[in-house]
């Protein structure tokens, strides 16, 4: 009776350069991927930093926004951010942590995914007149940072819910197994036990939902931005300027305007994101050491 064959083992050699290969077509995908964002951020960089200084950041703009400084849209840019995430980041949290713990397989917790992902497509522009006729028409929010926050949050919630339904999920079972054996309850398991070591995956959500909600024009556009409006708001229900309709304003709607005033804006703009983005990253990098797995 014949043996049969025996499998064919690559030399060594060859493995080398297959790896080595590998190597190199990966890192040159990592570098065309990031080459761009380089790119577009050394160059805001070079043109707007010229108009960088602290009377840019701290005056009112002046002369139809053709002078001055832009600290209305800075303040603004921070009311509408801290609005939509007061609301999101609870609302997308527990809807995450049922959707992951409590909804199970059923029918409902595949029509909820569905939703999700299909509220994750929609335009922005969609969100801006859905937040224009529910925050500002029928609730009668009017056009406010309220508005404005409320439209941003839910535009943002999929993917805190995504995020959070996906870091919960990602914690063993064995630990809520032990928890349960130990007597604890199934709210008790997860408040001391699955929420904390999901936290960093959760604030994976929240950083992406705090740079979409800085940088986004078409929702408070038409729920609480000011085209021009040289003061400082001192509630929600006031309207206020924002970073990103100011850009806006400044590039298609403002005749002689310097190119140092346009890209110093749009660099304030990159540093603000920037600013929120290293705070969670330094947060989540700080809980994942601390994590118990």
């Amino acid at each position: 009776m014949s043996q049969p064959a025996p499998p064919f083992v690559e030399p060594l050699g060859t493995r080398h350069r297959r790896q080595r290969l590998a190597g190199l077509a990966l890192g040159a995908a990592t570098a065309v991927a990031a080459l761009p964002a380089l790119a577009i951020v050394s160059f805001i960089v070079w043109k707007g930093w010229p108009a960088i200084s602290w009377e840019f950041l701290t005056e009112m703009p002046v002369s139809g926004m053709t002078k001055g400084g832009i600290q209305p849209a800075i303040v603004g840019t921070l009311w509408l951010v801290g609005v939509s995430l007061l609301f999101s980041v609870p609302v997308g949290v527990l809807a995450g942590m049922y959707l992951s713990e409590y909804a199970g397989e059923g029918w409902l917790a595949r029509v909820v995914d569905l939703a999700i992902v299909n509220l994750a497509g929609v335009p922005s522009i969609v969100h801006a007149l859905f937040g224009l006729g529910a925050f500002v028409l029928f609730l009668d929010f009017g056009t406010s940072i309220l508005s404005g926050g409320l439209t941003l949050g839910v535009m943002t919630l999929p993917v805190i819910i995504t995020s959070t339904k996906a870091a919960m999920q990602s914690v063993p079972h064995n630990f809520r197994v032990a928890c349960w054996n130990l007597g604890a309850t199934r709210w008790q398991t997860i408040w001391h036990v699955v929420l904390p070591n999901a936290l960093p995956g959760i604030l994976t959500g929240v950083i992406l939902q705090v740079s979409r909600s800085a940088g986004e024009t078409a929702p408070v556009l038409f729920t609480g931005a000011a085209f021009y409006l040289p003061i400082l708001p001192t509630s929600v229900w006031d309207q206020t300027m924002a970073l990103s309709m100011h850009v806006f304003a400044l590039v298609t709607q403002v005749p002689n305007v310097t190119e140092e005033l346009k890209y110093g804006t749009a660099l304030v703009l990159l540093g603000v994101v920037l600013c929120f983005n290293s705070f969670a990253i330094a947060l989540r990098y700080y809980l994942r050491r601390n994590r118990r797995w």
